[in-house]
C-alpha cells in the first residue's frame, strides 16, 4: 500500500512553485537504485529519458530505442518514485503516424509502466495536434523545444538553437503554441539564457531547462552526466557533482587486486558454522 503520509508532486504543485518562484528540480533515472535515490533526496521530477540508449544501452543515439524499452526501464523507477512526478520520454517514432497509435503508445506508460506523464518532442502543427490528442485523452505532455535528440539525423549535429534572432523567434512562438495545446510544462534544451528567459516570462507553466541558463522555472540533467558516470565528452552545460566514474573503477581495482592476492573473501566475510555443528562434521567426515 503506499504511503500517503508523503505529499507527490502533481502537476498543480509544479505550477504552483512558478507561481511562487520556487525552482523545480529534475533528473533522469532507468533502474530502480538511482530512482530511489533521487526520490529520497527529494527530487521533483524524474524522467525516463531515451537517453537511455545511450548512457545505459550504449547506442550511438537516441534514434533505435523502442517503447519495449522505455516500459522496461520507466516500470522499476515508478516503484522506486513514492514522491517524485514520473515522466516517460515518448521514444523515436511512437508517436510519428497517427493519433490514434500515439495515444495507445503514450497509454502504455500510465498503464503499464505506472508513469503519469509523457514528453514529447518537437511542435510541429502535426505534433501539436498530436498534443491536442493526448491532453484529450488525459494523458499529460510535457513539451521539448530547442534541440530536439531525435532529430539528430535532420539537425546533423548536437548543437546549440535559437542562436539567430529569427530562429529565436520561432523557438519563443513553439513554447508558447506548447502552451496553448494542453502541456503542463516545457523542456528548454540548448538554447540561449537570453531566448529562455522570454520564454518562461510568456509562459504560465514551468519551463524545464537543460543548457538553457539559470531564468528556467527548473533544470533538469542527465544523472549519469552531472553524477560523472560517463567518460568522454560532455556538453558545456553539465555541471559534475561527483565523479563516479574514477570511483567505481578504483573499487572494481581495488577488488580484483583483493581476489587475485586472496585477501578476499577474508574470515570476516565467511560464514562459519557452530562448534557444535563442525564437530559432528569432523566425526561423519572420518567415518567416510
Amino acid at each position: 500500500m503506499a504511503d500517503t503520509t508523503i505529499p507527490k508532486v502533481t502537476i498543480p504543485s509544479l505550477r504552483a512553485k512558478k507561481a511562487a518562484g520556487e525552482k523545480i528540480t529534475a533528473l533522469t533515472a532507468y533502474d530502480y537504485p538511482i530512482a530511489r535515490i533521487l526520490d529520497e533526496a527529494g527530487i521533483d521530477i524524474i524522467l525516463v529519458g531515451d537517453s537511455l540508449g545511450m548512457v545505459v544501452l550504449g547506442y550511438e543515439n537516441t534514434i533505435p530505442v523502442t517503447m519495449d524499452e522505455m516500459i522496461h526501464h520507466t516500470k522499476p523507477v515508478v516503484r522506486a518514485a513514492r514522491r517524485a512526478l514520473v515522466v516517460g520520454d515518448m521514444p523515436y517514432f511512437s508517436f510519428h503516424l497517427s493519433e490514434a497509435e500515439t495515444i495507445r503508445n503514450a497509454s502504455r506508460f500510465l498503464k503499464e509502466a505506472g508513469a503519469r506523464a509523457v514528453k514529447v518532442e518537437g511542435a510541429s502543427k502535426k505534433r501539436l495536434r498530436l498534443i491536442e490528442g493526448l491532453v484529450e485523452a488525459e494523458i499529460p505532455v510535457m513539451g521539448h523545444v530547442g534541440l530536439t535528440p531525435q532529430s539528430i539525423y535532420h539537425l546533423g549535429q548536437f548543437k546549440v538553437r535559437g542562436g539567430a534572432a529569427k530562429e529565436a523567434d520561432n523557438l519563443i512562438r513553439d513554447a508558447i503554441a506548447l502552451e496553448a495545446a494542453g502541456v503542463f510544462a516545457v523542456v528548454l534544451e540548448c538554447i540561449p539564457m537570453e531566448v529562455a528567459r522570454i520564454i518562461t516570462g510568456r509562459l504560465a507553466v514551468p519551463t524545464i531547462g537543460i543548457g538553457a541558463g539559470p531564468w528556467c522555472d527548473g533544470q533538469i540533467l542527465v544523472f549519469h552526466d552531472m553524477a560523472g558516470c560517463e567518460h568522454g565528452y560532455l556538453p558545456k552545460f553539465v555541471k559534475k557533482y561527483a565523479d563516479l566514474q574514477n570511483i567505481l573503477t578504483g573499487a572494481v581495482n581495488a577488488y580484483i587486486r583483493d581476489v587475485r592476492a586472496g585477501s578476499f573473501p577474508d574470515d570476516a566475510h565467511s560464514y562459519h558454522m557452530k562448534p557444535e555443528a563442525a564437530k559432528e562434521l569432523k566425526k561423519l567426515d572420518r567415518i567416510k
